[in-house]
């Protein structure tokens, strides 16, 4: 399936026109596939139910109150940050592989910059609702309202939604460079890091030798200033900027790879993959 493009005015280095063009095209395909709304509206109550039931039993029982109810749900809720915006994105382009329709896009005007953002926010409106859902199976069946967090959560899913970027531009190269059969790092990759970031537990729990890589994390430390925030402290700025430290280091190298594994597409002519 292809968009016309029509000309228009580019500004900071987009051509909106062509941005847009893109996020159309991913609106076609959510559209018109019913089974696409599953990781959108179904799996995040899916997941709300499995963690808030676990929380609600471990209160019960009169368990640690990190292991309670709020502690659960606010963890499951930031962890769909992390996976809608990995998994947004990173479906986003493998559509492309999965209808052949890769090198349509290769001889169209796009650049590798006007398609990203396409797919970077078409991926937002997913995450949105996704998010949405989360909020709202938590309070219809738990009573339990994730925005009493308050504004500390807005630097909180900034920092942890870079982070799912950021992991989608690793998956977009591997598939650029190894095929289709890369594709099941899209979720590999991810619940490697929300295992070590520590989601609904801290670092400390972790093995000894695994600590080192999770401390270097950005993630990790955002879902330290989650917890610290849910205990009723002020937000730990020093832990977001912690993570913001690991993504300036994070974000520029991932985009030099996709840079890098794109040309190498190229220049081996992979695209033959997909035609």
């Amino acid at each position: 399936m292809t968009v016309a493009l029509q000309p228009s005015s580019t500004t900071l280095g987009f051509d909106w026109q062509r941005v847009r063009a893109v996020m159309r095209r991913q609106g076609y395909v959510q559209k018109r596939g019913w089974h696409r709304w599953f990781d959108v509206l179904v799996w995040p109550v899916v997941d709300t139910v499995i963690w808030g039931s676990i929380g609600a039993f471990v209160h019960q029982q009169g368990g640690a109150i990190r292991s309670g109810l709020p502690y659960m749900l606010s963890g499951i809720l930031l962890m769909h940050v992390l996976y809608q915006s990995n998994i947004a994105v990173s479906t986003g382009f493998m559509e492309e592989t999965w209808s052949r329709n890769l090198l349509n896009f290769m001889v169209t005007p796009i650049r590798e910059r006007e398609y990203m953002a396409g797919i970077v926010l078409f991926g937002l409106v997913k995450l949105t609702l996704g998010l949405a859902m989360v909020s709202l199976a938590a309070f219809v069946l738990y009573a339990f309202n994730l925005l009493s967090i308050g504004w500390p959560l807005i630097p909180i899913v900034a920092v942890l939604m870079l982070v799912g970027w950021c992991m989608s531009l690793y998956v977009i190269s591997f598939v650029l460079r190894f095929g289709n059969g890369a594709e099941i790092l899209a979720w590999g990759v991810l619940f490697i890091v929300v295992a070590l970031s520590g989601v609904f537990y801290p670092v400390k729990a972790l093995p000894g030798a695994l600590r080192p890589i999770a401390q270097v994390l950005p993630s990790t430390h955002a879902f330290i200033a989650a917890r610290t925030v849910l205990d009723g402290r002020s937000l730990p700025w020093h832990e977001l900027g912690y993570s913001a430290i690991g993504l300036l280091v994070l974000i520029p190298l991932a985009l030099l790879y996709l840079r890098h594994m794109l040309r190498v597409f190229k220049t081996r002519g992979y695209i033959t993959r997909y035609t």
